[in-house]
């Protein structure tokens, strides 16, 4: 009933709109301010009209519709409350319903991918089983392939020494052969040796052996003894000779106790002038100690050997350093190396070795104290 009235009320609000126009355009016509209208704009005018009439029209049923739908929703909703509550109530339990399914199907998933991820650690720890397996056979192989390697030089070595043991076997025995001949060669030699000899002998018992030619130092020699003994006496000297093996060397070999006395005859006689010392050096012979010095004179270009024999057991001799300063040195070095002692020497000393060196080391009889050196 009241979309009715609305209708009936948008017709005659439309009327009057028409009518209002219709005295309005009348008025304008009257006052001459409206200009002539065409047959045209008439009927555009009666077009608005008409559109703005169907346009209020649809307005006022679909107004009157949503009115009608409106009501019907109020007085559905008034008689069926209970309906709308178990409606919710359902779909919230049906969105329940899919919340949980979709949680379960999220579990089963991820389930699913741990349990593909303990594969996963499965299948790597099983690989790495084998791998570690394949290495320790790798490893077994290798080990055996070298004692298989050592077994092989092993032989190898045993081979070669029993080749280089059957080298020197023969060796040996070409060697026992050759000395077996050397040996035949010598006593062969030996015997023609002797047999000439022999041979030799008997003519030298037959024949007179010729005179061997003296040295051409011998007269220096007979001066110097001659001096000696016309000044000293003869019993200063031991011996005296030509040194055939050092450069027909006169030597003269003085008693221990004459030695000094002789040696400072020797050095300051006019005829003699022995004023230089070139050499002096001590010798084992192991029944005896010796010590010998060169002596030298510008004046008359011509040299002597002076030697001395002492006691082994008590080396001791008279020093010739205060005739010759040069005799200083060389007579610490005898005392160091043999063990002599050279009475009125200024600073005898050990002069290489040491106070504390045990032995002196160019005696027969030395024995090292540390056996390492």
């Amino acid at each position: 009933m009241s979309g009715e009235k609305d209708l009936e009320q948008l017709k005659k609000e439309a009327a009057a709109k028409a009518k209002a126009a219709a005295l309005a355009k009348m008025k304008a016509k009257e006052q001459g301010e409206a200009k002539e209208e065409t047959p045209a704009e008439d009927m555009d005018l009666a077009k608005q009209k008409a559109a703005a009439a169907a346009k209020a029209k649809a307005a006022a049923l679909a107004k009157m519709k949503a009115k009608e739908q409106g009501e019907a929703k109020e007085e559905t909703k008034e008689e069926t409350p209970a309906e709308d509550m178990d409606l919710a109530k359902q779909k919230a339990a049906a969105a329940a319903k899919a919340k949980a399914a979709a949680a379960a199907k999220a579990k089963v998933a991820a389930q699913a991918k741990q349990a593909g991820g303990d594969d996963e650690k499965a299948k790597a720890i099983a690989a790495a089983k084998a791998k570690a397996a394949a290495a320790a056979k790798a490893k077994a192989a290798a080990q055996a392939k070298q004692a298989g390697g050592d077994d092989e030089k092993a032989k190898a070595i045993a081979a070669a020494k029993a080749k280089a043991a059957a080298a020197a076997k023969a060796k040996l025995a070409a060697a026992g052969k050759a000395d077996g001949a050397a040996d035949d060669d010598k006593a062969k030699a030996i015997a023609a040796a002797k047999a000439k000899a022999k041979a030799a002998g008997s003519k030298a018992d037959t024949e007179p052996a010729a005179e061997k030619a003296p040295s051409v130092n011998q007269p220096y020699l007979d001066k110097y003894v001659k001096v000696i003994e016309e000044n000293l006496g003869s019993d200063v000297l031991e011996e005296y000779y030509i040194n055939h093996l050092s450069k027909e060397v006169p030597t003269l070999v003085a008693r221990a106790e004459s030695y000094f006395k002789l040696a400072e005859f020797l050095k300051y006689n006019e005829q003699l002038g022995f004023d230089y010392l070139s050499e002096l050096h001590g010798t084992d012979f192991e029944t005896h100690m010796e010590v010998y010095a060169h002596l030298y004179s510008y004046k008359k270009r011509q040299s002597v050997a002076l030697k001395v024999k002492i006691d082994r057991d008590e080396p001791v001799i008279d020093s010739l350093q205060p005739l010759w300063a040069g005799a200083n040195w060389p007579e610490c070095e005898t005392y160091d190396l043999l063990g002599i002692k050279f009475k009125g020497h200024p600073n005898l000393y050990r002069i290489m070795l040491g106070e504390d060196w045990i032995g002196h080391p160019l005696r027969k009889d030395y024995e090292p104290y540390d056996v390492e050196v």
